[in-house]
């Protein structure tokens, strides 16, 4: 299942939950209340609500469909699915990437025995369409990274590589934004946590929609040129690997999103360097979920 979080005109500032397909989004809300059954309203409600509401979900849209429930997709305005309560980013899960950003980034160039974790806040978070805003008093380095992002289902503490997709709810796109000059003595969380910094969308897709989330295809383009283009198989630590390594010591609660890292081609890992600008535009594409379209605008 593809769910969305939009707005349609009629519906002014009220975001509601929808679920794609072939070009048409079906309000589920309107279908709950059309068939007298209870359904969370948001999407994070609806993740935490857990497999109850997925089944409901699953069994309206096989039902009756009003025409107040059906809207076409370009006639609705998309929203970041959700706000997570925890965003973790992973650092230098590309072998690749590795090696770029020893080069321009001052890391390590060997390969990290763990995964390099990060945080973003969820004031980080925008969505599709909505802009990266650039400010010029804080970064002239501001720079792109396309990651698949796994959107927690079920509560994981201390699980086990085995045991870790059966806690997840589906798979996002996150572009993990980043100054890099506003690494403060190696410490990533202004760099990577300012406003606007974690575009995520345009969708979630269910986890029973993906059938290998580690063979996926994904790229990056800045003004139609193609700057990253790589496979999630190329992952240094795969999704499992990162699931059990976070939840080792940290709770992941329903609806966190894990972003799981970048591909090479970077704009800091390019001869010479290119950062992003106001007047670009970003789209980060990973396949079987869609492309997350960006504008950078000045936000002095």
């Amino acid at each position: 299942m593809r769910l969305l979080t939009f707005t349609t005109a009629a519906d002014g500032a009220a975001a509601r939950i929808g679920a794609e397909t072939d070009g048409t989004v079906l309000d589920l809300g309107a279908l709950a209340e059309h068939a007298g059954v209870p359904l969370p309203y948001d999407l994070l409600s609806f993740i935490q609500a857990g497999p109850a509401a997925l089944h409901t979900a699953r069994r309206l849209l096989d039902g009756d469909r009003p025409a107040h429930a059906v809207h076409r997709l370009e006639d609705v305005r998309l929203s970041a699915p959700h706000r997570p309560g925890k965003i973790i980013g992973v650092g230098l899960n590309y072998v690749e990437h590795v090696e770029e950003s020893s080069r321009s980034l001052d890391t390590d160039k060997d390969l990290p025995p763990r995964p390099v974790l990060f945080s973003k806040p969820a004031t980080a978070v925008t969505g599709p369409g909505a802009p990266i805003l650039h400010n010029a008093d804080l970064t002239t380095q501001l720079d792109w990274e396309c990651e698949l992002a796994v959107v927690i289902g079920r509560t994981a503490f201390r699980v086990s590589e085995e045991e870790a997709y059966g806690h997840i709810f589906g798979f996002s796109i996150v572009n993990d934004i980043s100054a890099r000059d506003q690494r403060r003595s190696g410490q990533w969380f202004f760099s990577k946590g300012q406003d606007s910094y974690a575009p995520f969308g345009p969708a979630v897709v269910t986890a029973d929609d993906i059938p290998d989330p580690m063979a996926l295809d994904l790229s990056l383009r800045v003004n139609g040129v193609t700057k990253q283009k790589s496979n999630t198989r190329h992952m240094l630590f795969p999704i499992a690997r990162l699931i059990a390594d976070i939840s080792s010591g940290v709770t992941l609660e329903p609806g966190d999103v894990i972003a799981t890292g970048s591909p090479s081609g970077v704009g800091a890992g390019m001869v010479p360097p290119e950062f992003l600008t106001p007047g670009d535009t970003v789209e980060a594409t990973v396949e079987l979920i869609g492309t997350l379209t960006n504008p950078v605008v000045d936000a002095r």
